[in-house]
């Protein structure tokens, strides 16, 4: 299991109280990042964003007259991974900062750094097929569609639900461990789910046989 501790970037910068807007705007510019940690005596302050330093310009001081700007927001250090990724998307930044329970600064972990586990976390680097349906909330049974899906001598690698506050429709999204999803589209449809989207080699297949009869049938005119 992946902790935010363990996803730490030892190649972001702290800043501190004493530096200067102009040098926290060379490292934002030299990092390609949003955001810095500041910290004072090993604590954590907040973040300072590049838009507040760009508001208040190159030539107003140091950090210590611009705390009423640090954004509030870390995570702990102990926690699963997806706490940070939350609070990235929450706080739209691109780095989260990492304490311990005293808010010591433990380190920071940047967006890309997050998306590179969630990527693993999902199952993207993994082959396989995807099956998109839709359903009401009250239908939803992640047994029966693991049956179904099994049926099939085929594996769930990932499940991901997202519900739909103006429908109330649950769209939920696998990831098969086999392309090959033809079968298991037919068996969903069987048994009345709503398949509004799906990737396996038959569909490509599929398509360049229709490409080829469409071809033959225009040479045939």
């Amino acid at each position: 299991m992946k902790l935010t501790k363990d996803l730490i970037n030892n190649n972001i910068p702290r800043l501190k109280l004493q530096d200067t807007v102009r040098k926290a705007l060379q490292l934002i510019d030299d990092y390609r990042i949003t955001h810095l940690p500041v910290v004072s005596d090993g604590k954590y302050l907040g973040l300072i964003s590049e838009e507040d330093l760009l508001d208040v310009g190159e030539d107003k001081g140091t950090l210590e007259f611009l705390q009423e700007h640090f954004l509030q927001v870390s995570v702990l250090d102990r926690v699963h991974f997806l706490n940070a990724v939350n609070s990235s998307i929450q706080y739209d930044t691109s780095i989260v900062a990492i304490v311990d329970a005293e808010k010591k600064y433990i380190g920071a972990a940047t967006s890309f750094d997050l998306l590179k586990v969630l990527g693993t976390f999902s199952g993207a680097a993994q082959m396989g097929g995807i099956i998109v349906i839709e359903l009401d909330w009250n239908q939803f049974s992640i047994s029966e569609i693991s049956r179904l899906v099994e049926s099939n001598d085929c594996s769930i690698l990932h499940l991901n639900s997202t519900l739909d506050d103006l429908t109330g429709k649950l769209t939920v999204t696998l990831h098969l461990n086999k392309v090959e999803v033809a079968a298991v589209v037919a068996t969903f449809e069987r048994y009345d789910y709503d398949v509004v989207y799906y990737l396996g080699s038959e569909k490509f297949e599929n398509e360049l046989n229709n490409n080829f009869n469409n071809l033959m049938n225009y040479l045939d005119i």
